[in-house]
């Protein structure tokens, strides 16, 4: 069976569709079959990097390792049981017809609270969570003491994780391996990312997540999504020396994807 990557938080602006697009097209690159889909069926930021980047081969005339882009079907209310989800109904046969054909699902969630994202989250086998480097995101896993900085509980998308991980365990499915990524870290080691690595370590334990480093802040992420490539696309694509933020940030991806451990995939990149 597919191993199903699912990147969600319920905050915008965290770096989701940049891991998609640059886990997806890590797997494609290593030989993988990948398919893809996402969630957000308003903004479908990490559906449109996929569009530019078929539009840019065909300009181009390129054949580059791409995921498999899925849409969601359309479904006949007529043709639901008594009492079905039309949402649940669209992901689990868009999910059954990428399955035989897929080694890896990876699916881009909205950063709001949907039907979709919610049933989405069950089905993860590795849940990777974007998370900018500030207290401010960090009040999406749970609430902090703002006097001590000590965690108080969890919050609204702990939660939600939570209640996942329990309809899998109750479908007897193997436990969520869940990852929640550091984007967005400073070259400094500044007195509040410390505070935040403590606070993120001291929630871990709690609610069972493993912390990996994500992307640092840069430009060339918002170059590349127009011509939807990749960092293991830019020798491909003409660019021969790299700088020494390429270099850094080709790095970064490296170790994303081996933090990620998942199933029959050594980093060879």
């Amino acid at each position: 069976m597919a191993h199903i990557i699912v990147v969600g938080n319920e905050k915008g602006g965290s770096g989701k569709s940049t891991t998609c697009m640059h886990v997806a097209t890590a797997l494609a690159r290593m030989g993988f079959r990948v398919s893809a889909l996402d969630l957000d069926l308003r903004q479908r930021s990490f559906g449109r990097y996929l569009e530019n980047r078929r539009a840019f081969m065909a300009k181009e005339g390129l054949a580059l390792p791409t995921p498999d882009l899925r849409e969601l079907p359309e479904v006949d209310a007529a043709g639901l049981a008594p009492n079905e989800n039309p949402f649940d109904h669209r992901l689990s046969t868009a999910m059954a017809e990428m399955e035989p054909n897929s080694d890896f699902i990876v699916i881009d969630c909205p950063g709001s609270h949907t039907r979709l994202s919610q049933l989405a989250h069950s089905l993860a086998d590795t849940l990777i969570t974007p998370l900018n480097d500030s207290f401010i995101d960090f009040d999406l896993l749970a609430r902090i003491d703002p006097e001590t900085g000590r965690v108080k509980g969890p919050s609204i998308y702990s939660e939600m994780v939570w209640q996942a991980r329990q309809l899998r365990a109750q479908a007897g499915l193997k436990p969520i391996d869940w990852i929640v990524l550091r984007n967005r870290l400073g070259a400094q080691q500044m007195h509040n990312k410390k505070k935040v690595g403590a606070a993120l370590e001291e929630l871990s334990r709690r609610i069972g997540f493993r912390v990996a480093p994500g992307f640092s802040e840069r430009v060339i992420f918002r170059e590349l999504f127009p011509r939807g490539i990749t960092l293991l696309d830019l020798r491909d694509v003409g660019v021969e020396n790299l700088n020494m933020s390429n270099i850094a940030a080709r790095q970064e991806l490296r170790d994303l994807i081996k933090a990620l451990n998942l199933p029959g995939v050594t980093v060879d990149f």
